[in-house]
Parts: C-alpha cells; sequence; structure tokens
C-alpha cells in the first residue's frame, strides 16, 4: 500500500525537514553528500546530516541549506541569529563564571588537620592547575562545549607531546569522531576502538589525489615487541622484533617472543603482562596507536571505516621516527573523551543539541522575521493609489520624497496603511520568542530581554529561574564524570612520560568545579555572611565560600581567613581571656608572639629589731628557686603564689 515508515531515534526530531527525511526516510544527498560517501557507515549517515544541518543554524545559514536541497524560496528567508544567541547563552550558563580544578582534601592543606593524603591531593591539584594553565584548558573547554551544546557532542583527545614535555588537549568535531560499537555493546560504556576519519580533497598542484585519512586507537592484548620496517613491496610497517634462543635452550625449543620494558611473559598461558604506574595489579592490554591514509581510487569492494584494508595504506611517522602501524602507546585505556551534551538514553552513547526541542519553533520565528521585513518595507514606502485625468494608465509609478502630482477634476489618491500588519508580526515574534524560552528552559531574565526594573522582588527572580536551574544541574550532570575523566587521564599521561615534577605522585581523583551562572545580589550575600558570622551561626570558612560563590575577587579561602583573622584583635584578646595561652593567639593572628615575662619575686622588708627575721629573708634571697620548689616555709609559699 505504498505506507511510509516511521523510524523514531537519536534524530528522529529532525523528520519534520524535507531535506533531512525524504520519502525514504534518508537524508538529501545534494545538501548532505559528506554522509553518503562510501566509508561512512550506514548508522552514521543520519548523525553526520544532522551535525551539518545544526551547524547551518548556528552560522545563519540553514536557508542556504534548504536551497540546495530544492526550496526555491528559502534564500529570501531572514535569518537575525537566534540560534547562534540561544547556543552561546547555554554554554555560557553550563561553564559559569569560571571553571576550577579541585580536588577533594586539598582544601585542608596548611590546616591542624593536614596529613600525607592531605599534601599529596595539595600537590596534584597545583600540579594540574599549572598544566591546565599552559594548555590553555577555558579556552579548550569552550571550544568543546560549543560543539556540545550546538551539535549535541564534543570530543576531546589527549597525547603526550615529547617536545612540549606534557600531555596536550585537542578538540574534534564529532563528525570526524566515529566509535565503534557491536550490537552486543552498552553505548553508555566506552568503546574499545575509536576511530577519527575524514576526507581529504584532491590536490592538483601538489599531485595528490582525494585521499581518507583515519586515525585509530584500540584497546587489545599486549603483543611482542614490534619496530619500524619494510613489506615485500616496500612499505613502511611496523614487524616484530627477532628473537634468539638462549644459551640453555634445547634443540626443538621455539624463541621466547621479545618484551618491551617492563613486560612479563606467563609461560602457561603465553599472554603478556605489564605493571603501569597508576595500578596495583599487571595489566594484560594496551592502547595502539595507527595513523593511514588510503587514496580514494585504491579503495575496492564495499567497507566502511572500520573495514578498511590495511594492505593498501599508507602509514604516518612520528616525529621520532616511531611508524605509526599499531604503535604500543604502553597505556591501558583510550586517551579519547566524548562529551555528550545532555544524559544520554539507556544505552545510548549519543548527546542531543539543545536546539533539538525548539528547532520548528526557531522555523516559524525566521519566517516571521522575513514577514515582518517585508511588512516594513511596505509600511516605510507605502503603496500608493491614484485616479483622475492625471493618472497615466494602470502601471506602477514611483513615489518619492518632493514629488508633486497633479489631479485633474474628480482626481484621488491614497495610500495603503500596513502599519497595524507589521505590529501585529512584532508582537507574533515576541510570542515566539517567548515560546522558545519556555520550551528550552532559559527565562527572559537569562537571555537578557527582561528590563530589570520589572522584576517585582529577588524572590520572584529565583522562581523564574527554576528551569534554567533544572536544566544547567542536568547538563552538569552529564559532564562532571566526562572531566574527571580526562584529568585522570592527564594525570596517567604525565605518569607514563615521567615527567620530574610527578616522580612519586599519586593520581588523585580530581573534578572541574563550574563557577555560579545566575544574577547575583552581591550586597545581600555580604549582609547575610556579616549577619551570620557575627551571630555565630556561620562559620568564617562557609563565609568566606558564599562570598566566592557570590563573585567576589577570592582567589584562595583559606589566605582569606588567614588574612581576616590577623586583624580581628577583639577577637583574639577574648581567645586570651577564655584560655590564657599566648601561643594559641599567635596562632590566630598568624603571628608569633613572646613568651609571657616571669613575674618578679615578691621582696618582704625585715621588721625593725628582728634580726632572725632578716637572716631568714636573707636566705630566701640566696636561694629563692630551692623555697618555691619546696613550698616550705611562709615566705617560700608565698613567693610561689606570686610567682
Amino acid at each position: 500500500m505504498g505506507l511510509r515508515e516511521v523510524a523514531i531515534h537519536a534524530w528522529s526530531w529532525l523528520n519534520y525537514k524535507p531535506i533531512y527525511s525524504n520519502d525514504l526516510g534518508m537524508p538529501n544527498r545534494r545538501a548532505f553528500p559528506e554522509a553518503q560517501a562510501m566509508w561512512v557507515p550506514a548508522q552514521d549517515e543520519r548523525r553526520l546530516a544532522a551535525y551539518k544541518l545544526l551547524a547551518a543554524y548556528d552560522q545563519n545559514q540553514a536557508a542556504e541549506l534548504a536551497a540546495v536541497g530544492g526550496d526555491l524560496h528559502a534564500r529570501d528567508r531572514r535569518e537575525y541569529g537566534d540560534p547562534s544567541m540561544l547556543i552561546d547563552t547555554v554554554m555560557a550558563h553550563v561553564l559559569g563564571r569560571e571553571q576550577t580544578i579541585t580536588v577533594p582534601g586539598a582544601e585542608h592543606e596548611g590546616s591542624d588537620t593536614a596529613d600525607a593524603d592531605t599534601t599529596m591531593a595539595a600537590r596534584v591539584q597545583e600540579l594540574l592547575r599549572d598544566w591546565a594553565e599552559s594548555e590553555q584548558l577555558p579556552m579548550r573547554l569552550q571550544q568543546a562545549e560549543r560543539k556540545a551544546v550546538a551539535l549535541g557532542d564534543g570530543v576531546y583527545r589527549l597525547a603526550w607531546d615529547r617536545g612540549k614535555n606534557r600531555p596536550i588537549l585537542r578538540v574534534h568535531d564529532p563528525g570526524f569522531y566515529f566509535p565503534v560499537i557491536g550490537e552486543d555493546d552498552d553505548g553508555g560504556e566506552f568503546p574499545t576502538r575509536v576511530h577519527f576519519a575524514w576526507e581529504l580533497p584532491e590536490d592538483t598542484k601538489r599531485g595528490l589525489k582525494a585521499r581518507i585519512r583515519r586515525i585509530t586507537y584500540e584497546l587489545d592484548w599486549i603483543r611482542p615487541l614490534t619496530a619500524p620496517g619494510v613489506d615485500q613491496a616496500g612499505r613502511a610497517v611496523r614487524a616484530p622484533v627477532p628473537s634468539d634462543l638462549p644459551e640453555d635452550a634445547a634443540e626443538g625449543d621455539q624463541p621466547p617472543p621479545p618484551l618491551g620494558p617492563g613486560d612479563m611473559l606467563d609461560p602457561g598461558t603465553g599472554a603478556i603482562s605489564r605493571m603501569y604506574a597508576w595500578n596495583d595489579q599487571p595489566s594484560f592490554v594496551t592502547c595502539y596507536l595507527t595513523d593511514a591514509t588510503w587514496n580514494l581510487g585504491d579503495i575496492k569492494g564495499p567497507c566502511d571505516v572500520d573495514s578498511l584494508p590495511l594492505e593498501a595504506a599508507a602509514f604516518a611517522t612520528r616525529s621520532d621516527g616511531e611508524l605509526l602501524d599499531h604503535l604500543d602507546l604502553l597505556l591501558d585505556f583510550i586517551p579519547v573523551v566524548h562529551l555528550p551534551n545532555t544524559v544520554p538514553s539507556a544505552e545510548e552513547h549519543w548527546g542531543q543539541s539543545s536546539l533539538a526541542k525548539v528547532l520548528q519553533v526557531l522555523d516559524e520565528l525566521a519566517g516571521s522575521d522575513t514577514d515582518s521585513a517585508r511588512a516594513s518595507a511596505t509600511t516605510g514606502s507605502p503603496m500608493v493609489g491614484i485616479w483622475g485625468k492625471a493618472a497615466t494608465g494602470n502601471h506602477a509609478q514611483e513615489v518619492a520624497p518632493g514629488q508633486v502630482w497633479t489631479l485633474g477634476e474628480g482626481g484621488g489618491m491614497v495610500a495603503v496603511d500596513t502599519s497595524r500588519n507589521l505590529a501585529e508580526l512584532r508582537n507574533h515574534v515576541n510570542d515566539q520568542r517567548d515560546r522558545v524560552a519556555t520550551v528550552a528552559r532559559i527565562p527572559a531574565v537569562a537571555l537578557g530581554t527582561m528590563d530589570p526594573s520589572k522584576v517585582p522582588s529577588g524572590y520572584a527572580l529565583q522562581l523564574s529561574l527554576g528551569p534554567l536551574d533544572s536544566l544547567v544541574a542536568s547538563m552538569r550532570l552529564a559532564r562532571d564524570h566526562k572531566y574527571s575523566l580526562l584529568l585522570k587521564f592527564a594525570q596517567r599521561l604525565f605518569l607514563a612520560g615521567q615527567h620530574p615534577d610527578w616522580a612519586g605522585v599519586q593520581p588523585q581523583p580530581a573534578k572541574v568545579t563550574f563557577g555560579a551562572y545566575t544574577p547575583t545580589d552581591k550586597a545581600a550575600v555580604l549582609e547575610q555572611v556579616t549577619t551570620g558570622v557575627e551571630k555565630g551561626v556561620l562559620s568564617l570558612e562557609t563565609g568566606v565560600r558564599m562570598l566566592q560563590d557570590a563573585g567576589f575577587p577570592i582567589d584562595d579561602a583559606a589566605e582569606e581567613i588567614e588574612r581576616i583573622q590577623s586583624r580581628q584583635f577583639a577577637a583574639a584578646k577574648a581567645l586570651a581571656d577564655a584560655t590564657g595561652d599566648s601561643g594559641a593567639v599567635g596562632d590566630y593572628l598568624g603571628i608569633d608572639l613572646n613568651p609571657d615575662p616571669v613575674a618578679p619575686a615578691v621582696v618582704l622588708p625585715a621588721l625593725p629589731g628582728n634580726q632572725a627575721a632578716a637572716d631568714d629573708q636573707a636566705t630566701a634571697d640566696d636561694a629563692p628557686d630551692a623555697a618555691v620548689a619546696s613550698g616550705n616555709g611562709k615566705p617560700g609559699q608565698d613567693r610561689g603564689n606570686a610567682r
């Protein structure tokens, strides 16, 4: 009967667009030729087409792409950057005002409860922050987050750079990212084989044909040691290193496989294990890197990015001369982090763009903007109708400022007023923008389109930001584990690269903490902290943390607390009165206090006419310490009390 099949998948929210889903349910070939390439897997065609379509909305080129798909009137459509504004707004709120690397336990460094674990956490935190500054981590975060918010996915890739002597971090377009997920694999788990692939156009000046480049990371069993060599065709490949029999080997014995530094062979199973610096137990797996290029004309038969024939590939060479043909990276993980924009559905791998739910409203908004532009043209230059003897036929005449028409008897003229239509269209545009804000959970106050004077109270402002709070909480939940994984990989790469500053360092759980994103009344927060600390219902540490979250320029909370306490002389006096301990007062003020001077011994005057009392007094003066220590005799006891 020709019934159309309805497909619901991760990108089926684009099915309403004819350019994306034709009668066969596939993207338009003219608009998305990249998605139809022979090496692109069938399950990735819709994903790549969706990425290109979303990128067109971000760059105000959705109409241009629709025109390629056959829409003859698409180029007349106005696009004023509403999708791009929405993407930038969501990204800014997710990242917050600042991003900070934190290691749990490092905040107790320098306190009385600090121990070896605290010292190690503080050291790792400092080293990671130094690396983040050298690698320009805030800029990399914005690059990846914009991809994730706009397209639904972002990808980080780490690698050890021998020249810079540190891990380098790179951001990739998700359209180049092809994870191999089997039928029985859980899409939520990270795959064991990942490809980065893209086409290189033909370069006639350099004599290069159209090519495909593929970079592959794969977790596999540890194999015997290999080295660069050549095959029978003279092509550069990696080959096993030959090994010799030991001197005590019997005739007919097979030589043992060559092992890399630190590798161990199990004679019973033949498996090779390796002890990594970050593991407590030996591991039997490692990560292999392959960087290969194919000429499109050399690929014969049906194949995709995962089954390209290696016998027709040309392998790249690293700067140190290592051939990138299943090169052992000496890592037991794939240094790639996939960043979904939203929490993926069960057993799904991909995130969803922030434009997904509002794309149809954005199309309607672009159409209303186009109609408003047309109506404004007729409002500014109205259509005029004239009649009478001076009217010259039925053809249109130009209306210009200062132009005078002389009409005969019975003549007249009228102008068509379209200003009411323009006003209605503008109201409709405002309604559609409110709909976009409602569906996307971005209130008008967060978009900056609300007049601050119209907010009745701070409580009403907080209520209006409720949808935004839930949106940001959900999106940050999807990112917490990914950024912790990114920092874990960076620590392991430092250890694998044997960086001298990381000698003896134990990897610590670290995370990227995002700052506040909502507008904050700093004066109100300062008043709350002042009152709470003064009344004793808030600790000074909690108050300083609240000030940091509110955006006050406090870099180090512990240092700020020390500065505050060093000037609280009234509190120090109260501490001295309560404890009588000058050492505690000095620690509180952060200064060294001299010990309390010893009170002088009390000398009682001799009674006149009483030589015996005078002799006793002289004896006590000669040995006061003995008198005090023994406690014998009334004078000694008095002097002990005076002391």
